[in-house]
């Protein structure tokens, strides 16, 4: 079976392995790295591929089963459609902003074959406490990069100005009590990352006592 081979999830209630030795995995996270997405490039995930890439991230923990959460996906001829607003959204901020600049932003969603917006969808009333939902998001992220290496592909998870601009909540369509949590950029590694600085262990590990 290839990585790219599509594996069926187990239906509700059935049993599953607790755990699974995998050196393939311990190795893959060992060395993950997130590649800017000015280095990705075609091909990007097959819409089979990205499915699965989605429903992987998607099997987070999440206390309560809150979901929090939702995927907008960029992709084809929508990322430029998607590059529009975000120039139009742009130049209300920087309304002098250099042709080469409104430019560079149109064409932010070029950059990767696909572009998933994870959006948060927090719910404050609800008995799981909105950090625990928080980190579930988080978790979703990650998954998403580590899902999207395991698939044969580089990505990177990006906030950048958009992610926080209520013109562009507005033209994606975000709904009310919905936020970006980021964007992740997937697509074919155009180079190799290099390995970057890495906490001290030592420094961030104590054992109680």
């Amino acid at each position: 079976m290839n990585a790219n081979s599509v594996i069926v999830p187990p239906d509700f209630g059935e049993e599953t392995d607790a755990f699974r030795q995998s050196p393939e995995t311990i190795e893959l996270l060992v060395k993950r790295r997130s590649l800017q997405a000015d280095f990705l490039a075609e091909p990007g995930p097959s819409e089979e591929e990205l499915s699965q890439i989605l429903r992987i991230a998607a099997r987070a923990p999440d206390h309560g089963r809150v979901v929090p959460f939702r995927f907008l996906v960029f992709r084809n001829e929508m990322r430029k459609r998607a590059g529009d607003i975000l120039a139009d959204a742009f130049l209300k901020v920087e309304p002098q902003a250099s042709e080469e600049r409104v430019d560079k932003e149109r064409h932010r969603f070029l950059r990767a074959p696909i572009v998933v917006a994870l959006i948060s969808k927090l719910q404050p009333k609800h008995k799981i406490p909105v950090w625990e939902q928080t980190l579930t998001i988080g978790a979703v992220g990650q998954n998403m990069l580590i899902a999207a290496n395991a698939h044969g592909f580089a990505a990177q998870w990006l906030t950048e100005w958009y992610a926080y601009d209520d013109t562009i909540k507005r033209g994606f369509r975000l709904t009310e009590g919905e936020d970006f949590a980021g964007f992740v950029y997937i697509g074919a590694a155009a180079q190799k990352p290099k390995e970057r600085a890495r906490p001290e262990m030592d420094a961030i590990t104590r054992y109680f006592e």
